[in-house]
């Protein structure tokens, strides 16, 4: 498989995407006014304690007051006797914090619309290979290295290394294959970095961060390269500079493969990300069969809805059905990642009478989620057909990162008809008429609800003004949205 990483980097936003065999798998988009904030540590204080909840809130210097639960709260050893005994059993909220208390807080996911950041006091730092966790004991090995040989060569490798060290390890995906030499120069930085992190801590204030993750860019040489990245093109020749530095102290096998991209065309051109970007952002997807799916994103849920369209098939019903939605499942995998959808996800796909196209498709599904980086989990077709499916969300979805409610339709994403405006004001100016003296109205509205009281619903204007005995006048108003109008008393 041929992959690329192509960094496009402007003084106000930079982005990077993920291309296989010209493909765009994933898009991650950093604006310079909202960088993400997750890895982000702070000294924090507890501003409201909610036992209710088992959580509190915690002031880090944002617009929102961030969100502790419990559950994300590390216990030292010793703290209660029944933790010993049950230790699954979150304390109570009110023994572990107060209001006013100081605390070191690590964010694990971006504010999202109306909440505030979600944070833990479970800390952690991460370099190309390991997590170094200080609060806890043991090392852990990535579920994507599916050697069993290799997992113990790693765990060999890295104990060998430790002193009688505190603290507990994670050893990434990426560090599968990797000599022993590259695991101890991560194991000194990392140990370095939280050195740093200790000696900040006795100098910031409160809603002072301690330490600030990677920006995008070298983020995504730490997070998404590996072997079968081929290339990693970068359009600043600044951020270039900056790459290499940081792959030749830490990814020495990286750094050959970036490469300043200068070119005349937009590096975003190639592989048409900007397009599928601009497809990504739209309700309706195009299945190549002629079949398309409709993605719904709500508050509680994604929907995603599979039809047929224009796909009639060579066979049989059973046989178009079982295609369009084979392709689907292979589409909606692909557009889960590329639009960074996360929660609960229903999808709806056709019926089809066979089990075992039931079962092949939700197959199909399995494999092309296996690549997505976000945790996940598919349950089987539920007994109304449908597939349900969470996906672990840790920042904006790319919807909600690129665009805002429509102010016309307020987000419900329609807007009532021309007809339906019409009659709305056939009541007003009934309403009014009951209640004000007056010689004529003058309606004001948009020019397609105008054209319609001008055309179509005439003679129903004729009737009113027959009735409540007034003339009725219409002026265009071409800063309105279709659904605002005013009935004016002359």
């Amino acid at each position: 498989m041929s992959s690329e990483i192509l960094i496009n980097i402007t003084p106000s936003e930079s982005r990077a995407a993920v291309v296989d065999n010209g493909v765009l798998q994933e898009v991650f988009i950093e604006r310079t006014e909202c960088r993400g904030l997750v890895g982000n540590i702070y000294k924090g204080k507890v501003c409201r304690v909610l036992p209710g909840m088992q959580a509190a809130f915690v002031e880090i210097g944002l617009a929102r007051a961030a969100f502790l639960h419990a559950s994300d709260i590390s216990i030292p050893k010793g703290q209660t006797g029944d933790l010993q005994e049950t230790p699954t059993k979150v304390p109570s909220i009110t023994t572990l914090l107060r209001e006013g208390q100081e605390i070191l807080v690590q964010v694990i996911k971006d504010p999202l619309g109306s909440k505030g950041a979600r944070l833990t006091t479970q800390l952690s730092v991460s370099s190309r290979y390991l997590v170094y966790m200080p609060d806890t004991q043991g090392i852990g090995v990535s579920l994507k290295i599916d050697s069993e040989a290799e997992r113990e060569r790693l765990k060999t490798c890295l104990v060998s290394q430790l002193d009688s060290e505190v603290g507990g390890y994670i050893l990434r995906t990426a560090a599968e294959g990797v000599t022993e030499t590259e695991l101890l120069a991560d194991l000194k930085f990392l140990h370095r970095l939280w050195q740093k992190i200790g000696e900040r801590k006795l100098s910031v204030n409160c809603g002072e961060p301690l330490h600030e993750d990677l920006p995008l860019a070298l983020r995504a040489l730490r997070d998404l390269f590996s072997p079968e990245i081929e290339r990693i093109r970068i359009d600043s020749a600044e951020t270039f500079e900056k790459a290499v530095k940081f792959a030749e102290g830490f990814m020495p096998e990286c750094a050959a493969r970036l490469e300043h991209y200068t070119a005349v065309r937009p590096l975003f051109d190639l592989f048409s990300v900007e397009d599928e970007i601009k497809k990504a952002l739209e309700r309706k997807v195009s299945l190549k069969s002629g079949g398309y799916l409709i993605f719904d994103q709500t508050e509680a849920m994604t929907t995603v809805d599979v039809n047929t369209g224009g796909f009639v098939g060579h066979k049989n019903l059973e046989e178009t059905i079982f295609k369009t939605n084979l392709e689907a499942a292979q589409a909606i995998a692909r557009q889960l990642q590329l639009r960074n959808l996360g929660g609960i996800i229903i999808i709806d796909f056709i019926d089809m009478e066979e089990i075992e196209h039931r079962e092949q498709v939700l197959r199909t599904l399995e494999k092309a989620m296996s690549a997505d980086r976000a945790r996940h989990n598919i349950c089987p077709v539920s007994e109304l057909g449908l597939v349900e499916m969470t996906r672990k969300r840790t920042r904006e979805s790319l919807g909600h990162i690129l665009c805002e409610p429509c102010s016309t339709c307020e987000g419900k994403g329609y807007t009532k008809s021309a007809e339906t405006v019409c009659y709305d004001i056939f009541r007003e100016i009934l309403r009014e008429a009951k209640q004000y003296e007056s010689t004529q109205f003058l309606v004001l509205a948009t020019q397609d609800v105008i054209d319609r009281l001008n055309d179509e619903d005439s003679t129903n204007v004729a009737e009113l003004e027959q009735f409540i005995g007034k003339q009725i006048l219409f002026q265009c108003e071409p800063q309105y949205s279709r659904e605002q109008f005013n009935v004016v008393l002359m």
